[in-house]
Protein backbone atom coordinates (compact mmCIF):
# COMPACT_ATOMS: atom_id res chain seq x y z
CA UNK A 1 0.00 0.00 0.00
CA UNK A 2 0.94 3.19 -0.66
CA UNK A 3 3.43 5.21 2.05
CA UNK A 4 1.00 6.75 4.91
CA UNK A 5 3.85 9.52 5.61
CA UNK A 6 2.73 11.43 1.84
CA UNK A 7 -0.08 14.27 2.62
CA UNK A 8 -3.58 14.01 3.66
CA UNK A 9 -5.77 13.48 1.03
CA UNK A 10 -9.34 15.08 2.04
CA UNK A 11 -12.39 12.58 0.90
CA UNK A 12 -16.05 12.83 0.76
CA UNK A 13 -18.41 9.87 0.30
CA UNK A 14 -21.80 10.10 -1.31
CA UNK A 15 -23.85 6.75 -1.05
CA UNK A 16 -27.79 6.51 -0.04
CA UNK A 17 -26.37 3.60 2.23
CA UNK A 18 -25.31 4.79 5.15
CA UNK A 19 -24.04 0.72 6.75
CA UNK A 20 -22.00 0.98 3.06
CA UNK A 21 -20.92 4.56 4.23
CA UNK A 22 -19.85 3.18 7.05
CA UNK A 23 -17.67 0.34 5.76
CA UNK A 24 -15.72 2.54 3.46
CA UNK A 25 -15.03 5.21 5.96
CA UNK A 26 -13.79 2.52 8.23
CA UNK A 27 -11.98 1.19 5.65
CA UNK A 28 -10.29 3.71 4.72
CA UNK A 29 -9.25 5.23 8.20
CA UNK A 30 -6.82 2.43 7.79
CA UNK A 31 -4.90 3.94 4.64
CA UNK A 32 -3.28 6.65 7.11
CA UNK A 33 -3.03 9.47 5.11
CA UNK A 34 -6.82 9.28 3.94
CA UNK A 35 -9.05 12.15 5.82
CA UNK A 36 -13.01 11.65 5.35
CA UNK A 37 -14.20 15.00 6.08
CA UNK A 38 -17.84 14.87 4.90
CA UNK A 39 -20.98 12.37 3.77
CA UNK A 40 -24.33 12.37 1.87
CA UNK A 41 -26.88 10.49 1.13
CA UNK A 42 -27.46 11.64 -2.24
CA UNK A 43 -26.43 13.40 -5.23
CA UNK A 44 -28.79 16.93 -3.82
CA UNK A 45 -27.54 16.66 -0.59
CA UNK A 46 -23.87 16.50 -1.94
CA UNK A 47 -24.16 19.74 -4.15
CA UNK A 48 -25.36 21.28 -1.09
CA UNK A 49 -22.37 20.21 1.39
CA UNK A 50 -19.72 19.70 -1.14
CA UNK A 51 -18.27 23.73 -1.16
CA UNK A 52 -18.22 23.53 3.07
CA UNK A 53 -16.36 20.14 3.23
CA UNK A 54 -13.79 21.01 0.46
CA UNK A 55 -12.93 17.47 -0.32
CA UNK A 56 -9.91 16.86 -2.54
CA UNK A 57 -11.59 13.65 -3.90
CA UNK A 58 -15.53 12.62 -3.94
CA UNK A 59 -16.31 9.05 -3.72
CA UNK A 60 -19.75 8.70 -5.12
CA UNK A 61 -22.42 5.85 -5.76
CA UNK A 62 -23.90 5.48 -9.36
CA UNK A 63 -27.42 4.29 -7.97
CA UNK A 64 -28.65 7.29 -5.74
CA UNK A 65 -32.30 8.56 -4.81
CA UNK A 66 -33.25 12.11 -6.18
CA UNK A 67 -30.39 12.46 -7.72
CA UNK A 68 -28.20 9.83 -8.74
CA UNK A 69 -24.15 9.85 -9.38
CA UNK A 70 -24.50 10.64 -13.29
CA UNK A 71 -26.83 13.13 -12.68
CA UNK A 72 -24.99 14.93 -10.03
CA UNK A 73 -21.71 14.66 -12.24
CA UNK A 74 -23.63 16.53 -14.69
CA UNK A 75 -24.45 19.20 -11.89
CA UNK A 76 -21.43 19.32 -11.02
CA UNK A 77 -19.69 20.41 -14.42
CA UNK A 78 -22.38 23.27 -14.61
CA UNK A 79 -22.29 24.72 -11.44
CA UNK A 80 -18.53 25.25 -11.88
CA UNK A 81 -17.54 22.40 -8.99
CA UNK A 82 -14.41 20.62 -10.56
CA UNK A 83 -13.72 18.10 -7.91
CA UNK A 84 -12.71 14.84 -8.97
CA UNK A 85 -14.93 12.07 -8.81
CA UNK A 86 -14.44 8.38 -8.62
CA UNK A 87 -17.96 6.34 -9.20
CA UNK A 88 -18.52 3.52 -7.08
CA UNK A 89 -20.95 0.60 -7.80
CA UNK A 90 -22.29 -2.60 -7.73
CA UNK A 91 -23.85 -2.91 -11.51
CA UNK A 92 -21.50 -4.04 -14.14
CA UNK A 93 -23.73 -1.96 -16.91
CA UNK A 94 -21.35 -0.76 -19.45
CA UNK A 95 -23.81 1.85 -20.50
CA UNK A 96 -23.76 3.48 -16.86
CA UNK A 97 -19.70 3.40 -16.88
CA UNK A 98 -19.26 5.40 -20.42
CA UNK A 99 -22.21 7.64 -19.42
CA UNK A 100 -19.91 8.23 -15.86
CA UNK A 101 -16.92 8.48 -17.69
CA UNK A 102 -18.57 11.49 -20.23
CA UNK A 103 -19.95 13.09 -17.15
CA UNK A 104 -16.71 13.65 -16.41
CA UNK A 105 -15.97 11.03 -13.27
CA UNK A 106 -12.24 9.95 -13.10
CA UNK A 107 -12.39 7.25 -11.94
CA UNK A 108 -14.79 4.33 -12.38
CA UNK A 109 -14.72 0.48 -9.09
CA UNK A 110 -17.05 -1.86 -8.46
CA UNK A 111 -17.57 -1.89 -4.94
CA UNK A 112 -15.95 -5.22 -4.34
CA UNK A 113 -12.87 -3.97 -4.69
CA UNK A 114 -9.88 -4.16 -2.05
CA UNK A 115 -8.59 -1.80 0.50
CA UNK A 116 -5.89 -1.68 -1.47
CA UNK A 117 -6.69 -0.36 -5.15
CA UNK A 118 -9.05 1.61 -3.49
CA UNK A 119 -6.61 3.50 -1.67
CA UNK A 120 -4.48 3.55 -5.11
CA UNK A 121 -7.68 5.09 -6.94
CA UNK A 122 -7.94 7.93 -5.03
CA UNK A 123 -4.28 8.90 -4.68
CA UNK A 124 -4.42 8.60 -8.10
CA UNK A 125 -7.11 10.49 -8.92
CA UNK A 126 -5.79 13.07 -6.52
CA UNK A 127 -2.74 13.45 -7.97
CA UNK A 128 -4.73 14.73 -11.10
CA UNK A 129 -4.78 11.28 -13.40
CA UNK A 130 -7.75 8.82 -14.15
CA UNK A 131 -7.94 4.66 -13.14
CA UNK A 132 -10.47 2.86 -14.39
CA UNK A 133 -10.90 -0.67 -12.43
CA UNK A 134 -9.44 -3.30 -15.05
CA UNK A 135 -12.54 -5.19 -14.39
CA UNK A 136 -14.63 -2.69 -14.96
CA UNK A 137 -12.57 -1.81 -18.73
CA UNK A 138 -13.42 -5.29 -19.30
CA UNK A 139 -16.95 -4.72 -19.00
CA UNK A 140 -17.12 -1.89 -21.19
CA UNK A 141 -15.21 -3.52 -24.07
CA UNK A 142 -17.58 -6.31 -23.86
CA UNK A 143 -20.55 -3.98 -24.24
CA UNK A 144 -19.23 -2.05 -27.26
CA UNK A 145 -18.17 -5.50 -28.83
CA UNK A 146 -21.92 -6.28 -28.13
CA UNK A 147 -23.11 -2.92 -29.67
CA UNK A 148 -20.92 -3.60 -32.71
CA UNK A 149 -21.93 -6.56 -33.59
CA UNK A 150 -25.73 -4.93 -32.84
CA UNK A 151 -24.83 -2.48 -35.43
CA UNK A 152 -25.82 -0.13 -32.83
CA UNK A 153 -25.43 3.37 -34.44
CA UNK A 154 -24.61 5.17 -31.21
CA UNK A 155 -20.98 3.73 -31.65
CA UNK A 156 -19.05 6.30 -33.34
CA UNK A 157 -17.15 5.45 -36.06
CA UNK A 158 -15.52 8.52 -36.73
CA UNK A 159 -11.76 8.42 -38.53
CA UNK A 160 -8.84 10.07 -36.86
CA UNK A 161 -6.99 12.22 -38.89
CA UNK A 162 -3.45 11.23 -37.72
CA UNK A 163 -3.41 7.15 -37.38
CA UNK A 164 -2.43 5.69 -34.71
CA UNK A 165 1.00 3.52 -34.78
CA UNK A 166 0.88 0.02 -34.00
CA UNK A 167 3.12 0.62 -31.03
CA UNK A 168 0.47 3.33 -29.68
CA UNK A 169 -2.52 1.38 -30.44
CA UNK A 170 -0.79 -1.67 -28.80
CA UNK A 171 0.03 0.61 -25.40
CA UNK A 172 -3.59 1.96 -25.74
CA UNK A 173 -4.95 -1.53 -25.32
CA UNK A 174 -2.79 -1.82 -22.04
CA UNK A 175 -3.99 1.18 -21.05
CA UNK A 176 -7.70 -0.14 -21.72
CA UNK A 177 -6.58 -3.14 -19.55
CA UNK A 178 -5.44 -0.48 -16.42
CA UNK A 179 -1.83 -0.58 -16.20
CA UNK A 180 0.20 2.28 -15.57
CA UNK A 181 3.14 3.77 -17.69
CA UNK A 182 5.67 2.24 -15.19
CA UNK A 183 3.47 -1.10 -15.39
CA UNK A 184 3.45 -0.41 -19.35
CA UNK A 185 7.22 0.22 -19.49
CA UNK A 186 8.18 -3.27 -17.78
CA UNK A 187 5.57 -5.04 -20.15
CA UNK A 188 6.94 -3.70 -23.66
CA UNK A 189 10.47 -3.51 -22.42
CA UNK A 190 10.65 0.59 -22.69
CA UNK A 191 11.56 3.67 -21.14
CA UNK A 192 9.21 5.41 -18.56
CA UNK A 193 9.83 8.35 -20.32
CA UNK A 194 9.41 6.66 -24.10
CA UNK A 195 6.09 5.55 -22.54
CA UNK A 196 5.14 8.79 -21.28
CA UNK A 197 5.83 10.79 -25.18
CA UNK A 198 3.45 7.71 -26.60
CA UNK A 199 0.69 8.54 -24.25
CA UNK A 200 0.72 12.16 -25.03
CA UNK A 201 1.04 11.50 -28.91
CA UNK A 202 -2.07 9.08 -28.15
CA UNK A 203 -4.03 11.49 -26.25
CA UNK A 204 -3.03 14.45 -29.14
CA UNK A 205 -3.79 12.00 -32.08
CA UNK A 206 -7.56 11.06 -30.55
CA UNK A 207 -7.75 15.04 -29.53
CA UNK A 208 -8.48 14.18 -25.73
CA UNK A 209 -7.08 15.42 -22.74
CA UNK A 210 -6.47 12.31 -20.14
CA UNK A 211 -6.00 8.48 -20.70
CA UNK A 212 -9.67 7.41 -19.63
CA UNK A 213 -10.99 9.65 -22.40
CA UNK A 214 -8.70 8.38 -24.86
CA UNK A 215 -9.76 4.69 -23.64
CA UNK A 216 -13.06 5.53 -24.41
CA UNK A 217 -12.57 7.37 -27.55
CA UNK A 218 -10.63 3.90 -28.81
CA UNK A 219 -13.28 1.71 -28.34
CA UNK A 220 -15.73 4.13 -29.32
CA UNK A 221 -14.02 4.01 -32.97
CA UNK A 222 -12.82 0.85 -33.35
CA UNK A 223 -9.21 1.58 -32.68
CA UNK A 224 -9.28 -1.21 -30.13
Amino acid sequence: MNDVSQSTVKVMLVDDQNLVREGIKSLLNLAGHIEIVGEAGDGEEALELIGGFAPDVVLMDIRMPKLDGISTLRKMKETGIHTPVIILTTFDDHELVLNGIRAGARGFLLKDVSLESLVEAIDTVHRGETLIQPAVTERVIKGFTELQKDGDSKVEKDPVQDPLTQREIEILRLMAGGYSNKEISRAIFKSEGTIKNHVSNILAKLGVRDRTRAVLKALEIGVI
